[in-house]
């Protein structure tokens, strides 16, 4: 190993970095896994990312640029599978694994998993090879569980979480507040516990001109209001729909959900229903799920992105709509206290009751003038985002971890 040239296996067990985005187990993880391996390539490092074939038509090997790949393995039926289902095969992911680094000849200088499953195929390995394990949990399954929106987390979870809290070499947490949660939850060390945020592709993630988009978009002359994201009760949309009456009876206001495949059908269906009782049916429309390189159409036609959630580890959502010039609405969750500028670049509200974006929402349409003045301003507010000033501060928690652990061998 050279300081300058690091061997990294990246973990992404249940979740496939080049899957479709916007589907149930396909979010920001996956946009932040796939946009960091793609940075530390660039910078001269080789990152290889393991992740369970689900789908008949991928390649083993998905090449993501300079020195970066995906590499799918077949362990169980290729096909989706429950991530309980999944974790019983866990065991023969880690011995998939192995056997291909032997058969290829590869050697890695330390793991980087993410999300639980992942950090417990990382555990079987970080014994085997004797190199550090990094670990980003994306979600704590206890801080789900405490929110109570949606379906429990199993107790299975949250033990092996904790777990791997006390087992790993060190811990990346998107924000201070995750870095609480898990004190808190489960009571890992602080000293242990490094915040990085999460990143945006300033490169993909520009404004176009909003008229344009809109055309291309097929949308007319109404206020757009957008959510993007996965399809989830978590994610607070119904409290978004009933924030909606009011603003439409005002002025004609559209609102654009991207997000959801068909595993999320119910909680679309759901929603489709509240539409309905809601009578704004005729002024919603379900997007369904979208390629990323679509998405930068999407936040420039829309007037306003709102992040009505409950729960989220940091919001690549919010950054990349304001990366666009779009400002955002958002609720108090993961990183958004440190992107969203009061009154600046977009709102923060104290919860996602519905009168409280209403209002956000409103005072947002009510100068578009403003709003296209400081477009190039709010772009400017995340640059600081940038993946390649994350990524650097992610190999500088790898080179401190590889350097604590040279000093104790010798």
């Amino acid at each position: 190993m050279t300081p300058d040239r690091l061997r990294i296996a990246m973990l992404s067990v249940h979740s496939c970095p080049v899957g479709k985005l916007g589907s149930k187990d396909t979010g920001g993880m996956s946009v932040y896994i796939r946009e960091l391996a793609r940075e530390l390539g660039r910078m001269g490092h080789s990152v290889d990312i393991y992740t369970r074939a689900h789908d008949p038509a991928d390649d083993q090997i998905v090449e993501l640029g300079e020195n970066a790949r995906v590499i799918h393995l077949q362990v169980g039926d290729v096909e989706r599978m429950h991530k309980l289902v999944l974790y019983a095969h866990l065991a023969d992911m880690a011995c998939s694994l192995e056997n291909f680094r032997k058969g290829n000849n590869l050697q890695y200088d330390l793991i980087h998993s993410h999300y639980w499953l992942s950090g417990w195929v990382g555990r079987h390995l970080q014994g085997w090879w004797d190199v550090p394990h990094i670990t980003m949990f994306h979600t704590l399954g206890a801080v789900k569980n405490a929110i109570g929106i949606g379906e429990d987390e199993p107790e299975l979870r949250v033990v092996r979480e904790r777990e791997l809290v006390s087992e790993c070499h060190r811990i990346i947490a998107a924000t201070e507040k995750e870095k609480e949660d898990l004190a808190r939850y489960y009571g890992a060390a602080r000293e242990r516990i490094s915040v990085v945020p999460c990143g945006v592709n300033l490169s993909l993630f520009r404004s176009v001109d909003k008229e344009t988009a809109r055309r291309h978009l097929g949308f007319n002359g109404s206020s757009i209001v957008l959510f993007v994201g996965r399809v989830d009760p978590l994610k607070g949309i119904d409290r978004l729909f009933m924030a909606m009456p009011g603003l439409d009876r005002e002025r004609g206001v559209r609102l654009v959900v991207v997000g959801g495949d068909d595993e999320c059908q119910p909680e679309v269906e759901r929603l489709q229903s509240l539409s309905q009782s809601l009578s704004i049916q005729d002024s919603v429309t379900f997007a369904g799920t979208v390629r990323q390189e679509e998405l930068p159409l999407y936040y420039s036609a829309a007037d306003v992105c709102v992040v009505p959630s409950y729960y989220e580890t940091f919001g690549l959502v919010a950054l990349e709509s304001l990366a666009c010039g779009t400002p955002v609405v958002t609720t108090r969750v993961g990183g958004m206290e440190s992107v969203v500028l009061q009154g600046q670049n977009g709102y923060l509200v104290s919860d996602n009751a519905p009168a409280h974006l209403a209002d956000s929402i409103a005072s947002l349409l009510s100068n578009p003038d403003a709003r296209a003045q400081s477009a190039e301003a709010i772009r400017a507010s995340v640059s600081r985002f940038s993946w390649s000033n994350i990524a650097n501060k992610i190999v500088a928690e790898y080179t401190a971890v590889l350097g604590t652990q040279a000093a104790k061998a010798s």
